[in-house]
């Protein structure tokens, strides 16, 4: 049995999330991922070292139900990584920017709070918030969505100073990562030139940001930038 604490990844399913938790299974760590359905490949090739967990952030009493099945079950936390998010313009008024909040606010506001005890007292913790480069600049088509991701940012200094020392929080704010399949070659040439670096990096490059941030015990409550030089264009 692996005694372990666990790597929690909200929004674990696919890309990045589902990369960074392989990733914390090839180096020893028990990973539990939440999800909102369970994936189809799944079945025919599980999961390894991954737990998925459903869990509906869209509502606070799904939040709560997380939280209860996580005490119920006697989880303890090395690290609780929000990662779960919804990408809105604002075509979708206020109903986008509802669900938005719920997922970039509201449900790691209630975890962290909730979770704090899951965390072994003389051990490393972590908790990272995911949050967008979109927040440095504004964005004039996704009001609500950079809203919401500028406000996790702001939790992540609150709840730094609220669990330091016990509880490192910090956050991250990558800009391109990956290409979906569907991306034009148009459009990922726009996408690589905003950057000085000019790349699409790839799922490893957030990996290694959470474990410098895990592996640093001198780093609380920043936000690291993650965006290949798009600050300097």
């Amino acid at each position: 049995m692996n005694d372990t604490p666990a790597v929690l990844i909200t929004g674990g399913a696919q890309r990045v999330g589902l990369h960074c938790a392989r990733r914390f299974v090839e180096d020893g760590y028990p990973v539990i991922i939440t999800c909102r359905r369970l994936r189809q490949e799944w079945q025919a090739n599980p999961l390894q070292g991954i737990e998925p967990i459903l869990a509906d952030f869209s509502t606070q009493a799904g939040i709560e139900r997380l939280v209860a099945q996580l005490h119920e079950r006697g989880t303890r936390l090395r690290a609780l990584i929000h990662n779960a998010s919804l990408w809105l313009d604002d075509s979708h008024a206020g109903e986008g920017f509802q669900q938005m909040f719920m997922i970039h606010m509201q449900a790691p506001y209630l975890l962290n709070l909730a979770c704090a005890d899951l965390f072994p007292n003389d051990q490393p913790a972590d908790i990272i918030h995911l949050s967008d480069d979109v927040t440095r600049r504004g964005s004039a088509k996704h009001i609500a969505y950079a809203a919401s991701k500028s406000g996790l940012e702001g939790m992540t200094r609150s709840f730094a100073t609220r669990f330091a020392p016990r509880i490192k929080v910090n956050a991250i704010a990558p800009a391109l990562i990956m290409f979906n399949d569907g991306d034009s070659p148009a459009y990922r040439e726009r996408a690589l030139a905003k950057s000085a670096l000019g790349l699409e990096p790839g799922p490893e490059v957030v990996y290694q940001s959470i474990r410098y941030l895990m592996d640093n015990p001198y780093v609380t409550g920043t936000c690291l930038e993650l965006n290949g030089g798009r600050h300097l264009k």
